[in-house]
This record gives structure tokens, C-alpha cells and sequence, in this order.
């Protein structure tokens, strides 16, 4: 019952979009309406400026951390029912339940969760998705290769099944949700960093 407890709570912790509420908290905007239509830290930089950005971006990473602590909590240290948990909050936050299961894309609660359960494998993802965004300046290829690389790492650094599963779940989330931007990457379509701010419509 309390493993069941954890994952609910961790959805519902998932499920609030610090970029819509501090979208719309700092200048009364749905932020879904205006940039890329994204729900995440890169359009919040892309619309509001850097500085709400940072916020989302770190809020987003904070509530991947604590549903992992949550799930180890109420499980008395379960690792499955850690990883469930951290899966859940990036559920919560790609589908969340308070905005009509409309949000972002999930790589920052990702990076909170996987460098809670495992951090060297997320930190040399992380590290080469870092290079490839500062050298390309495309931040979904970046966490196109984070998500692809961590689970990578995990196998080079032979870490537990329950998160290679995780991981490899994580993969197919980002995938998915970066579906567009993949199109765009080869189309050569894609946004890069710092190349517009404001209210525009398109779906980068």
C-alpha cells in the first residue's frame, strides 16, 4: 500500500508545471500559448528570460529528486519502488493532471531523478549533452543524448536492472516527446539557443 501511496504522490508532485504557474504568476500568460508551446525551462528562457528559467529548471530537477526520496521513504528503501516513484514524477510532469495532462518534456525531472538513483551515469551523460548544446546550441539534441547515453553508462558501469528499466523507459519518453524536434533536426528547422525570445507561436 505504501509503495502504491509513493507512486501516486510522485505523480501529483510531477504533475505541477512550475513553468506554467510561473509563467502565468510573472506575467499572467499560459506559457503553452506563446514560444514553442513547450511546458518546459527552454521555452520559459525562450518567453520570460533567463532568470524564470533558471527557477523552472531547478524546480524541475527538485521534484525528480524528491519523488525518489519519497518512494525510499514510504518503501523503507525499495529500489523499484524508488525508480517507480521517479518515473511517476516524470509522468506527472509530461502528462500532468492539475493542466490537463499537457506539459513539458520531462529531461530536467529526469535528470532530478536518474542523478538521485544513480549519479556518475547521469553525470557523464549529462556532461557530454552539456558539450553537444554548447557546440551546437540544439537543447533537444542534447537531451535527445542524455536520455540515449544514460542508460549507456549504466551498462558500462554495470549498475542494478531496476535502472537500466528505468532508464531505458526514460529514453523512449524523451524520444517520444521530442518527436517534432527530431523532425526538425533533420530537416534543419530546429531552434537553437538563444536564437528568439518572445511570444511567437511556433512549435520548436
Amino acid at each position: 500500500m505504501f509503495d502504491f501511496i509513493a507512486v501516486v504522490v510522485s505523480y501529483l508532485l510531477g504533475s505541477l508545471a512550475f513553468s506554467i504557474l510561473i509563467a502565468k504568476w510573472v506575467k499572467g500568460i499560459d506559457i503553452r500559448q506563446h514560444g514553442s508551446g513547450n511546458a518546459g525551462a527552454t521555452n520559459t528562457l525562450r518567453v520570460l528570460g533567463k532568470g524564470p528559467a533558471i527557477a523552472v529548471f531547478l524546480l524541475d530537477i527538485a521534484k525528480g529528486i524528491l519523488a525518489v526520496f519519497i518512494g525510499d521513504w514510504l518503501s523503507g528503501g525499495n529500489e523499484w519502488t524508488m525508480v517507480l516513484s521517479g518515473l511517476a514524477s516524470i509522468v506527472g510532469h509530461n502528462w500532468p493532471i492539475w493542466f490537463r495532462f499537457k506539459g513539458g518534456k520531462g529531461i530536467a525531472t529526469t535528470v532530478g531523478v536518474m542523478a538521485t538513483l544513480s549519479f556518475l551515469p547521469t553525470l557523464y551523460a549529462g556532461l557530454l549533452a552539456i558539450l553537444l548544446i554548447v557546440i551546437t546550441r540544439y537543447v533537444s539534441l542534447g537531451s535527445l543524448v542524455f536520455a540515449a547515453f544514460t542508460p549507456l553508462f549504466l551498462v558500462l558501469l554495470g549498475k542494478p536492472l531496476p535502472l537500466l528499466w528505468a532508464s531505458l523507459i526514460i529514453c523512449a519518453f524523451a524520444f517520444l516527446r521530442h518527436r517534432t524536434n527530431i523532425v526538425k533536426l533533420v530537416q534543419g528547422k530546429e531552434n537553437k539557443l538563444g536564437a528568439k525570445k518572445g511570444v511567437s507561436h511556433g512549435k520548436s
